[in-house]
């Protein structure tokens, strides 16, 4: 059983920066990929960006180049570091990790609150 728990969102001005942290309760070293989704009102949810084990990194188009996302394994943390926002980056940003490698996110964060003012 893997817990994730989101941190670091909250209102910043298009233009400004965040950090968001997904902290697992487990050893993440062996969770081949852990992903970042978001969900804003009236839109679909959508696959931000996911990284596996090995380190390779995948982004939505929308955000390449303005977000990073990034895994240390000696914090069981896994962190979005989101640059550049816009007002359609905002959303609720969930956690989540997969942990054979199989396409399923089994386990998902309660979710944390991005909101970029214009």
């Amino acid at each position: 059983q893997v817990q994730l728990v989101e941190s670091g969102g909250g209102l910043v001005q298009a233009g400004g920066s965040l950090r968001l942290s997904c902290a697992a309760s487990g050893n993440i070293f062996s969770i081949h990929t852990i992903g970042w989704y978001r969900q804003a009102p009236g839109k679909q949810r959508e696959l931000v960006a996911a990284i596996t084990s090995g380190g390779s990194t995948n982004y939505t188009d929308s955000v390449k180049g303005r977000f990073t996302i990034s895994r240390d394994n000696t914090k069981n943390t896994v962190y979005l570091q989101m640059n550049s926002l816009k007002p359609e980056d905002t959303a609720v940003y969930y956690c989540l990790a997969d942990p054979r490698g199989w396409g399923t996110w089994d386990y998902w964060g309660q979710g944390a609150q991005v909101t970029v003012s214009s």
